[in-house]
């Protein structure tokens, strides 16, 4: 798979969009590379997307764990190579287990997670897949979770779908022509195995 967009320099980014280039730089474990090449592309937009990301993964209402949990879901369900690359050593560092990773990367629901866990493999992969949360799900969520972080983690799962249709569009590979940590499947076989 060849990357469908040159990477883009620093150097050679109009003066007008290198404050941006700086914030990306300051929190990006690729640089300017990833999500960041194509949003380039469209400065305003991607000065729009940033301060947006900037508050889901930074400033958001559900904890870090939970949170990278969330965009791992998001990686798996679409075949997001580069996003699993870059989100699954954070979600390691917030305490998320190897064993519940293991089991999402391998497409299969996660045996060992926590309560909180559950609950959020349970809220995202409905809302992914069938676009829709239970009314007994919702209610648990806003329960547990309460109102803000329900919003917070809803926009961040459907955040994380444009990264993924961003990622997988142009399609981002791993640096250094790392390997792909997810075996790519077909989205019926994904849906019929993440919602068993």
């Amino acid at each position: 798979m060849t990357e469908r967009l040159t990477q883009l320099a620093y150097a050679d980014l109009p003066e007008s969009v290198r404050p941006l280039a700086d914030d990306i730089l300051k929190i990006s474990s690729a640089a300017l590379g990833g999500p960041y090449n194509a949003l380039l592309r469209s400065p305003e937009m991607a000065r729009r997307c940033f301060d947006h990301l900037d508050y889901l993964r930074f400033r958001t209402s559900v904890n870090k764990r939970l949170n990278e949990f969330a965009i791992l879901i998001q990686a798996r369900i679409s075949n997001a190579q580069f996003e699993w690359w870059a989100h699954e050593p954070i979600a390691r560092k917030a305490g998320l287990s190897d064993a519940v990773m293991r089991d999402l990367q391998n497409c299969q629901r996660p045996q060992h997670m926590q309560a909180d866990e559950r609950l959020v493999y349970d809220y995202c992969v409905q809302l992914s897949l069938n676009h829709r949360v239970p009314d007994a799900l919702w209610q648990e969520a806003v329960t547990q979770m309460g109102e803000q972080a329900v919003i917070d983690l809803t926009v961040l799962s459907g955040t994380y779908v444009m990264v993924s249709m961003l990622l997988n569009a142009t399609q981002v590979g791993i640096p250094n022509g790392g390997a792909e940590p997810l075996v790519v499947m077909d989205p019926t076989e994904i849906r019929q195995r993440l919602l068993a």
